[in-house]
């Protein structure tokens, strides 16, 4: 609000106030201190803008399967089931009630009967069961999700939706709280992935503009059967590197900062006033994929390559070189204070153990004359600016052993994403947060045979597979837990993706702006926050 309306809008409440007081034929009262100029143009405010270095692949959920667009999603579309804000707890969403029968083979799922997308078609069990079969039918990166579990699902009615799984699942209901099983307008082609598609779901906010890696404009949805956003709308501005998101911020250019600053700037701008940086531990991980899927003819498929990259690696190193000690060293997939974790790598390998990596890489046939050749790959931003460090580390690490050399090779996310798919990196660096909150989401889109067609396939164990159907069904966490040891076991023995460090997630946001809920879901709900009075 500019100052002069301000001025105008100050006299007008006292003005008002005077007139009052002489109808009651009462003294005039001391007249109430006025709000501050920077107060009144808060209240004033409708609009909070993010800024962020990460991308959107496709705004599509039977493709999608990296964090920031499932975050998006989850802002402008919506499961039968969703994490209570602020916990692990899981809540009913778009559905009002759930049966389990037949053992937990069979779930039947209750709808509320408010549901419309964002245009303000109804939403019914019809179109959640269009959407998951149209997730089944395309068979993109998050299917497994689905066609893993699900035999079948029907409309029973309009208000009623009935899953008939292939086997019971412990964890079905957190599967149901992820973007795969969420209901998507009728707009979205039938058979085939929709990248750029703006008509959503139902949920808080609606797509209004889509600018790729530049601008995402949202609104709230006038449709949405449930609490109004606190803030009427959402501008996410995307940033080339973490440098120019630090300067957008301190400029006031955006109101908060998301994904991903550097360790180094976040530390700074915890001393700059009129910012608050918020920073939560969680389930974050970092790894090193080698493929061993023999069809790509890489030295990566043999297991004592392998073994000596997993020997080679320091995390210790990394922790501190790469991350300042923000992030931890990480010895599993199954990130630190998750039940059935064990450090299962620094068992085997330690850490940064050189001498076991060169007698490693003599078994395999090489030697200093005859070094092993590796293509190490990274991508550019969505990781933000530590990935080129933490490639270089690896790097020097890797060819410290005398008997390894590394050549970095990156592509910006989408071409990377594609090149994971097509199985067309050797050895790549990915990060990895939680679907739903369960060891399993640790191990099975990793090493399940076909569950991880969205790394190129680069391992297939069927005793990893049967480990995995096996506690997938067990519901003793006890027993459950014994299954993903010796997972972990095997994964370090067998060494197709090396664990690296365990980190936190950070924001950095101006210190009026309320409602920032972060948890070990690590998702961002963009429909608590407001500017606070």
């Amino acid at each position: 609000m500019k100052k002069g309306l301000v001025a105008v809008a100050i006299l007008l409440v006292l003005a008002v106030a005077f007139a009052g007081c002489a109808q009651q034929e009462k003294p005039a009262e001391k007249p109430k201190a006025t709000e501050t100029p920077e107060k009144a143009e808060a209240k004033e405010k409708k609009t909070i803008v993010i800024g962020v270095t990460d991308k959107i692949t496709e705004l599509d959920p039977a493709n999608a399967y990296d964090f920031f667009t499932w975050e998006v999603m989850n802002n402008v579309m919506g499961g039968l089931m969703r994490y209570k804000p602020g916990t692990t707890e899981l809540e009913t969403y778009l559905a009002e009630s759930y049966e389990i029968q037949e053992g937990g083979k069979v779930y039947v799922f209750h709808l509320r009967k408010d549901l419309k997308f964002a245009d303000g078609t109804p939403c019914t069990a019809k179109d959640f069961e269009r959407s998951i079969k149209r997730v089944m039918k395309i068979g993109g990166d998050p299917s497994w999700l689905v066609t893993d579990f699900v035999e079948d699902v029907q409309a029973v009615d309009d208000y009623t939706l009935k899953f008939v799984l292939k086997k019971p699942v412990a964890y079905f209901l957190a599967l149901t709280a992820t973007p795969p099983y969420f209901p998507v307008h009728p707009n979205y082609k039938p058979d085939e992935i929709d990248p750029d598609q703006t008509a959503g779901g139902v949920g808080p906010y609606k797509i209004v503009k889509w600018v790729r890696d530049q601008e995402l404009v949202l609104e709230a949805n006038e449709n949405f059967f449930g609490e109004k956003p606190k803030t009427e709308r959402i501008i996410i501005k995307f940033y080339a590197d973490a440098t120019t998101l630090r300067l957008a911020i301190e400029k006031g250019e955006i109101d908060i900062a998301w994904r991903t600053l550097n360790p180094v700037d976040l530390e700074s701008l915890k001393k700059k006033s009129g910012l608050k940086v918020y920073e939560v531990p969680g389930g974050a991980i970092r790894y090193l994929v080698l493929n061993g899927n023999e069809t790509y003819g890489y030295p990566t498929a043999n297991k004592l390559v392998r073994q000596a990259i997993a020997a080679a690696i320091d995390r210790e190193d990394i922790s501190k070189r790469v991350y300042l000690g923000t992030w931890a060293p990480l010895y599993s997939l199954v990130p630190m204070g998750m039940w059935s974790h064990i450090d299962a790598f620094k068992e085997k390998y330690g850490d940064g153990n050189i001498e076991m990596a060169r007698q490693l890489l003599q078994q395999a046939g090489y030697s200093e004359e005859n070094k092993l050749k590796i293509e190490l790959w990274w991508t550019p931003t969505h990781y933000g600016d530590t990935e080129k460090d933490l490639a270089q580390v690896l790097k020097e690490q890797l060819e410290a052993t005398g008997m390894i050399e590394v050549e970095l090779k990156s592509a910006e996310w989408s071409t990377y994403v594609d090149y994971a798919r097509k199985g067309a990196m050797m050895a790549s660096l990915f990060g990895w947060y939680p679907d739903y909150i369960d060891p399993d989401d640790y191990t099975t889109p990793f090493l399940k045979s076909g569950a991880n067609r969205w790394l190129g396939y680069p391992y297939s164990n069927p005793e990893v597979d049967e480990l995995l159907e096996k506690a997938s069904v067990e519901t003793d966490q006890a027993k459950r837990a014994e299954y993903y040891k010796e997972v972990q076991r095997i994964l370090a023995e067998d060494a197709p993706i090396v664990p690296l460090v365990q980190g936190q997630l950070s924001l950095v946001a101006k210190e009026n702006i309320g409602g920032i809920t972060l948890d070990p879901t690590m998702i961002f709900r963009y429909y608590t926050l407001y500017w606070e009075e």
